[in-house]
This record gives C-alpha cells, structure tokens and sequence, in this order.
C-alpha cells in the first residue's frame, strides 16, 4: 500500500457515519409541502442570488445548520420560485421563516445574527405546539363570532 492510499485508509477509517451532518436544502414548490409536514423543524431561508445581504447570510445560516442536524434548513430561491415568495408574502429578503410541526411559527425578513438564530431553533425544540394550537383555535373561534 503506497503513501497516499495508507492516508486514504485512515481518513476513511476515522470517519463516522453515524454522524450526519444536515446540510441547507435547496427548495422548489414541488418539494415545499412535504419537507413542511413530514418534518418536526424547518426553518427557510428566502434569498435572491442578487442580494448582497443574503449573500452574508447564507455562510451563517450554513454554520448554524450544521449545529442542528435534526432540523431541516431549506433556502428558497425567490427567483426561481416567485409561487412560494407570494404566498409568504415576501417583500424583504433575507426572510427566515420557521415551521414546527407544519405550523408556521415564526417569520422574520433580515439577516439574523448568528446567536439569535441559533437561539430561535433551540427555543423551536421546546415551544409548546398544543398551546400553539389552542391559541390558534382561540383565534379563530374568536374571528367567527358576530360582531
């Protein structure tokens, strides 16, 4: 075994594959609905390749995303897909954007700061969704009484 394949066979020996790292997935309309719903998290980044503040966000979205492997962070192109801008209403990018348990729970435009996004996916794994979702019955039990 020369050199080199000896540094190939310890490279691949001390890796572990049981450790996966969830990278940022780029997603379109036709995958937006099931990355949502068959995810507890999933945070989206609305970005525009032209935009210079989404081009600074995107490094620390990535660094973040490697923290939380269990949470799914999808950047979507608003370029490529306008659909999914206008049904966010997106009039700012960056927005972030974060699902819990197919329930929309937090919508911000603007880079966020390396810590208040890592401080938002930790504060996703412990929010209460069954309070969420009183409060959204309450809501709109609310909005149905007559006036």
């Amino acid at each position: 075994m020369n050199s080199s394949a000896q540094v190939d066979a310890v490279v691949l020996k001390n890796l572990r594959p049981t450790e996966s790292v969830m990278a940022v997935v780029n997603l379109t309309e036709p995958e937006f609905a099931d990355t949502v719903e068959n995810n507890n998290i999933v945070l989206l980044d609305f970005w525009a390749e032209w935009c210079g503040p989404c081009k600074a966000y995107g490094p620390v979205y990535e660094r973040v995303s490697e923290e939380f492997p269990d949470v799914v962070f999808g950047k979507i192109d608003t370029e490529a897909e306008p659909q999914l801008a206008q049904a966010f209403n997106i009039k700012s990018i960056p927005t972030t954007i974060a699902f819990k348990e197919g329930i929309g729970v937090f919508i911000q435009p603007g880079a966020l700061p390396e810590d208040a996004l890592r401080d938002l996916v930790t504060k996703l794994a412990t929010l209460d969704m069954d309070e969420v979702r009183a409060e959204i019955h309450a809501q709109e039990a609310a909005s149905e009484q007559p006036k």
